[in-house]
């Protein structure tokens, strides 16, 4: 893909959480956002028993990980996603790529990829106060 800044939207299966976050990590991405879904494609559900009745789970629980990505490859992104999520089972999930118009960093009124972008010493000052609160 060419230069500029994407959206990578991956939705995937809630036990592949921590793997993903791993791989990303792994290829230096800095910040995601990882939100609780559900849905269905294919696996279109599930029957339980529920009570003495049988439900129909139409929509099955899954994790949407968005990351904004500008210095690390799209593909290197989908590449790290696939190892890390691909089980070959049906449900695996779906990443979407879109090209993202522009960035704005709220605290600073940066535009473009500088809103993005980490800055090493801000990225020290963080992992300072999280040692400090011991999280």
């Amino acid at each position: 893909m060419s230069t500029g800044i994407y959206r990578v939207e991956i939705i995937t299966r809630p036990e592949r959480l921590e793997a993903l976050k791993e791989a990303l990590r792994a290829i230096r991405v800095t910040g995601m956002t990882v939100s609780q879904v559900y849905g269905c494609g294919l696996s279109t559900g599930l029957k339980e028993t529920y009570r003495g009745q049988q439900v129909e789970v139409s929509l099955l629980p899954k994790i949407k990980v968005e990351i904004i990505v500008y210095e690390v490859a799209v593909d290197d992104v989908i590449d790290a996603a696939i190892g890390a999520c691909r089980t070959g089972q049906i449900g695996d999930g779906k990443i979407f790529v879109t090209e993202v118009a522009d960035a704005v960093r709220i605290r600073t009124g940066e535009r473009g990829a500088a809103a993005i972008m980490d800055r090493p010493s801000e990225r020290e000052l963080v992992e300072q106060r999280i040692a400090g609160h011991n999280l």
